[in-house]
């Protein structure tokens, strides 16, 4: 793990790339700042997480890192020993994580619940939408640390790094360590339902689009040539042909629409 800081004094904000070694736009958006050194006008702290992971170029070594907290020092794990690590590093933080996908290019973030604190924030960040994991938080940093992830775009791409910058920069220019305005958005807001699981198979196949409402009986995936049709409405989030294991993605509810007035407020 890489731990730098910005600015003098105690940081209470922190930026967090790398959680997975395969997602490297954050890691390049972290490298960034480093090479600059803006001017802030508050410390932050900025955290390489899974170095070994991001040195090998897979998702993890052991574990997932983020389904792995709050760790254990004394794990059999990399990533649960890093996830000790990380938590203790970042506590008294307010943190922003950078993740990528490979289910949806647009930017997108996702909370723990949303707070007053992320009714404010995200809206002013270039995302297009922003996910509540209700009951799905279960080991992840958020679950832990009061954090925004960000999904900032496709796995591996130039624009996903892109994406990590404007974010990133939005994120530290909202809560107040760069100078400078931001722009509040409309904003959709989901809140997660359920698991859309998927059978072993060899082939698998996506129709639907995330964030694009799945009426009740049309059919949404196939695994091997098998269709999945959806006993009700919902709107899929994460949904991927190849992005997980054993599951397509998420199944989710469309809880609201935060306007700029109501941010404002």
């Amino acid at each position: 793990m890489r731990v730098a800081q910005i600015g003098s004094g105690t940081p209470e904000i922190a930026v967090v790339a790398g959680v997975h070694g395969d997602e490297p736009c954050g890691v390049r958006a972290v490298e960034r700042l480093l090479d600059e050194r803006p001017t802030v006008e508050r410390p932050v702290k900025l955290i390489v997480a899974n170095e070994r992971a991001l040195e090998r170029q897979v998702r993890f070594v052991d574990e997932d890192l983020n389904r792995a907290f709050p760790g254990d020092p004394d794990a059999a794990t990399h990533e649960a020993q890093l996830a000790h690590r990380l938590v203790d590093e970042l506590e008294g933080c307010f943190t922003f994580s950078m993740h990528s996908t490979q289910s949806h290019a647009d930017p997108f973030a996702i909370v723990n619940s949303v707070s007053e604190t992320a009714n404010e924030l995200v809206p002013q960040l270039p995302v297009s939408a922003m996910v509540e994991t209700s009951n799905f938080a279960e080991g992840r940093l958020f679950s832990e640390i009061d954090t925004i992830e960000v999904e900032c775009g496709l796995q591996g791409s130039e624009t996903a790094a892109q994406n990590a910058d404007r974010l990133t920069r939005a994120f530290l220019t909202a809560v107040g360590v760069l100078p400078g305005d931001t722009v509040h958005r409309d904003l959709p807001v989901y809140r997660l339902t359920d698991v859309i699981r998927k059978a072993q198979a060899d082939t698998y196949e996506v129709f639907v689009d995330n964030f694009t409402e799945v009426e009740a009986g049309d059919p949404f995936a196939a695994a091997d040539g098998n269709e999945q049709v959806a006993e009700e409405a919902f709107y899929p989030v994460l949904m991927s042909s190849n992005g997980y294991r054993d599951v397509f993605g998420y199944a989710a509810e469309k809880v609201s629409v935060l306007t700029p007035s109501t941010a404002a407020d």
